[in-house]
């Protein structure tokens, strides 16, 4: 008998050990499978970061990034791997700049998304540039802040154009807010972009490749509540629609492991926020959603490497933007046109496939995994290394609960005879 093909899945880690135990634990456990007649097997290993000689060819064939957005030395890396060895990677380093909201809201908006009403202003304070006073004293035109957010309207948010995790974000409601909060943005470019009240949900989806789970995010309330455990919180229609929006950020970025945020207004979803370098997989954030997340990223990675799937990190807006830009369409018209395109870019009907041939007992296998000790040795010290000792037993008995309530729903879905 042949010897299996071997994949070596590359993670480039941060601070981060909760996923990373929880996918090497199930590529490992997936152990030989079958796929086109070839058996292939996934191997593990967290990337190191060293020299290297830009020639020096790589063993990974795959790259799962959580570093690189704000680590310079390993984005370089990243990206000598994708050019000189055809290395597949989530993210692609090429399109970190449209990571940064501005690109994002403009191609969005381009293809006729409903993104409030967002302007860009310059920075308060000079930059550490010795070419800033000259340059500020014969090219920057004079501007009145109020009179831009009188236009906008209150209330708005004043957020950075590259910010993250909630960073110099500030809720504008009158001309005394606006002044505090762009006064304390320093050099930190700033987009005003107004705020859509009242809302109904605000929603937010974790895309990873193909497959999408959306969910009622609640961001007033501390980190382990925010995600409720909602199945039935959006209409289909409206569900559909936050895929689709979703989906569309993703493939027309590139993006296959990102997550977007939407607010949702009755019958219209309003994206706000959907560039993600590094979207949040904590196993206490998530809770009833991580095993989820795992048992997709692990689907996913599989079937990138095991059908050598190209690598395609460049953006190329073509067939996008001659959907957006057709007056025949309607906007219903155009994400009908928008999902069918990332349908093809994610390429879901061979990955559907693949995944029914390939992996049938993987849903068995993550069930299985969930209940297990090892699981909940991963839990418990997860949870020692992020809540105050006096919290740990709290925190325990609050996600085993949620991991419970997740095991007893994919028991009753599976039915008695599994």
């Amino acid at each position: 008998m042949a010897e299996p093909r071997r994949h070596l899945i590359g993670l480039l880690l941060g601070m981060e050990e909760d996923w990373p135990r929880a996918f090497e634990s199930l590529s490992r456990q997936l152990g030989v499978f079958q796929y086109a007649g070839t058996a292939h097997v996934l191997d593990t290993e967290r990337v190191r970061i060293e020299p290297f000689d830009l020639r020096a060819p790589t063993r990974h064939q795959l790259v799962i990034d959580r570093l690189a957005h704000w680590y310079y030395h390993p984005r370089e890396w990243l990206k000598k791997v994708a050019l000189m060895d055809d290395v597949y990677l989530l993210n692609s380093p090429f399109t970190f700049q449209s990571m940064e909201k501005h690109s994002a809201y403009c191609a969005m908006m381009r293809l006729g998304l409903k993104v409030p009403e967002t302007v860009l202003v310059p920075y308060k304070n000079p930059l550490d540039n010795v070419r800033w006073a000259y340059t500020a004293d014969r090219y920057n035109a004079p501007f009145d802040l109020g009179r831009i957010a009188n236009a906008i309207g209150y209330p708005m948010y004043m957020k950075p154009f590259d910010g993250g995790a909630w960073r110099g974000v500030s809720r504008i409601d009158n001309d005394h807010d606006l002044w505090a909060a762009y006064n304390e943005s320093g050099e930190m470019l700033m987009h005003l972009q107004k705020s859509a009240e009242p809302y109904d949900v605000f929603a937010r989806a974790l895309t990873i490749g193909p497959e999408s789970m959306v969910m009622n995010f609640r961001p007033e309330l501390p980190m382990h509540e925010r995600y409720a455990v909602d199945h039935d919180f959006l209409s289909a229609e409206v569900g559909q629609e936050a895929i689709t929006i979703a989906q569309t950020v993703n493939a027309f970025f590139r993006w296959e492991f990102n997550s977007c945020e939407m607010l949702v207004q009755g019958n219209e979803v309003l994206p706000i926020d959907y560039a993600n370098a590094c979207p949040d997989v904590a196993v206490t954030s998530l809770h009833y959603y991580f095993p989820w997340a795992m048992r997709t990223l692990v689907k996913w990675t599989a079937f990138c490497v095991t059908t050598d799937r190209p690598a395609r990190p460049h953006v190329d807006p073509t067939d996008w933007f001659a959907i957006a830009d057709d007056p025949s369409h309607s906007y219903a018209d155009k994400l009908a046109g928008y999902q069918a395109l990332a349908d093809r870019y994610f390429d879901k009907d061979h990955y559907d496939d693949f995944c029914a041939s390939a992996l049938p007992h993987i849903d068995e296998m993550v069930l299985s995994w969930v209940g297990s000790e090892e699981f909940d040795a991963l839990l418990v010290s997860t949870v020692e290394a992020t809540y105050p000792e006096h919290e740990v037993e709290m925190f325990l008995a609050h996600f085993r609960g949620l991991l419970d309530l997740w095991l007893n729903d994919q028991q009753a879905i599976r039915g008695p005879e599994e």
